[in-house]
């Protein structure tokens, strides 16, 4: 007898070993194929350094550097993103805990009486159990690989937030200093308004001008004035936003260089399309999620076959402790009937798949567009700058001779208010397309995913592996 279970013990480990050898189950994920152009554009240096340079750097303000340094450190998204990573490494280590035996411990007690012999029967047994569950599918195996996409992903995602907060540091660092500049351009318009109308003032008292050309005159120191306030009022929004980006309430902003002298390297290094694969944490987000959704499909498909599990149980009596016991047993459960249910969830992972696909490919779609509309808006904005700064050159020089025929008699003083205030909205505006042009080369930098280092990604990839 003891013979025919032995045999029908090891036949059984036989057909389960086939099934394991012979069952491929699951699938093994490949990154899709995805078109793409084969350059963003002709104007701009197909070099591929971007994704390994802090871009940032570029800028010659070591203030703004500090800033972001300080950022990365104290923001306290960037803190809570640190922290997620903290949890996908655990989560990492729960579901490689399933590779192994899982052993607990028991401890049963009892009190008998027994009437015939007007005596109590005691017994306390403490037990030891071992289970393990075999990895006959790779059920195991897929769920750790699923929770290392996972913690990539996590890991990807942090980095779009660094990438994100340098950004976001830089463009308003930026912003700050334009403001700034137009503060002083406004001080020193008002200041120029305020010694025209003394002089007008004068004029007026002496009879030699209307009540109409000091009114005009004042309306124009009114205006530099109220200008002065808005900036005023931006510069401490900016000032505050700052604070928050750097972690610390209500703090004072630094000031390094002033807004022409921020950037010295305008060549921007683009690379390829295809590039953006690698270099776009949120393009590597998608992929890790449609990797992660792929290997899901395999989890589902496991159930359609047994699962085997091994357990042992070890223990011994307290009061008598020569009687020891051990247990040998394995239990093996497979589906009989569910309706169909375990291929309907197969056709739902299926389905979720190819849904994170689209998204995949979306990101990309995305990505390229970002690219393109950045380096437009590079070209644009320093092409703007250049007529602005002219258009400004050209008003002071108007403005300057106005005044010389006005005070020669030769032409009106409204000739004078509409050259000054030319002058005065050309050297504001002049001041933001340079904003702009320096806001457009941060934005392509972000758009490209440049700020972080892939390396240091692959590196930790190998590691969890």
């Amino acid at each position: 007898m003891d013979r025919k279970v032995n045999y029908l013990m090891n036949s059984l480990l036989i057909i389960l070993l086939g099934f394991t050898i012979s069952c491929n189950v699951g699938r093994e994920y490949s990154r899709p194929e995805i078109e793409t152009t084969t350059a963003f554009g002709s104007d701009f240096s197909k070099d591929s350094l971007v994704s390994n340079l802090d871009w940032w750097q570029l800028f010659n303000d070591p203030v703004l550097v500090s800033l972001i340094d300080s950022a990365l450190v104290n923001n306290k998204n960037m803190q809570m993103a640190i922290s997620r990573i903290q949890q996908s490494q655990v989560l990492m280590d729960i579901s490689n805990a399933d590779y192994y035996p899982s052993i607990n411990y028991g401890l049963a007690g009892s009190s008998t009486y027994n009437s015939a012999g007007s005596n109590f029967s005691n017994s306390v047994t403490p037990v030891i159990n071992v289970s393990y569950t075999l990895d006959l599918w790779g059920k195991i195996r897929t769920m750790n690989d699923i929770a290392l996409q996972n913690y990539l992903a996590t890991e990807y995602a942090q980095r779009a937030l660094q990438i994100s907060i340098i950004s976001t540091v830089a463009q308003a660092y930026i912003a700050l200093r334009d403001i700034d500049n137009r503060l002083i351009i406004s001080e020193k318009t008002a200041k120029n308004f305020q010694s025209n109308l003394d002089v007008m003032q004068a004029r007026f008292n002496a009879g030699f001008i209307s009540e109409v050309d000091l009114s005009q005159s004042k309306i124009q120191v009114s205006e530099a004035k109220t200008a002065v306030v808005v900036f005023e009022r931006v510069r401490a929004q900016i000032e505050n936003s700052l604070s928050v980006l750097l972690g610390k309430p209500d703090i004072e902003i630094a000031r390094g260089l002033d807004l022409y002298n921020q950037l010295s390297v305008y060549d921007i290094p683009v690379g390829l399309p295809s590039e953006l694969l690698n270099r776009r944490p949120d393009i590597l987000i998608a992929e890790q999620s449609l990797h992660a959704q792929t290997l899901r499909i395999g989890v589902a498909e496991t159930l359609k076959y047994p699962s085997v599990t091994l357990s042992a149980n070890i223990g011994a009596e307290l009061i008598n402790p020569s009687f020891l016991f051990a247990n040998l047993g394995g239990q093996l459960l497979g589906p009989l009937f569910n309706a169909n249910k375990i291929n309907n969830n197969i056709t739902l992972e299926e389905l979720r798949t190819e849904e994170l696909f689209l998204n995949y490919e979306s990101s990309f779609i995305n990505a390229v567009r970002e690219v393109k509309d950045a380096m437009v808006a590079v070209n644009t904005y320093e092409a703007e700058y250049q007529l602005r700064n002219e258009q400004m050159q050209l008003a002071t020089t108007a403005a300057e001779l106005s005044w010389v025929r006005y005070d020669g008699g030769l032409t009106s003083y409204l000739e004078v208010l509409n050259l000054q205030s030319s002058q005065f909205n050309s050297e504001l505006k002049a001041s933001e397309a340079f904003m702009q042009q320096m806001s457009s080369i941060i934005k392509l930098y972000e758009s490209l995913g440049g700020g972080w280092k892939i390396d240091d990604v692959k590196e930790s990839q190998e590691n969890k592996e």
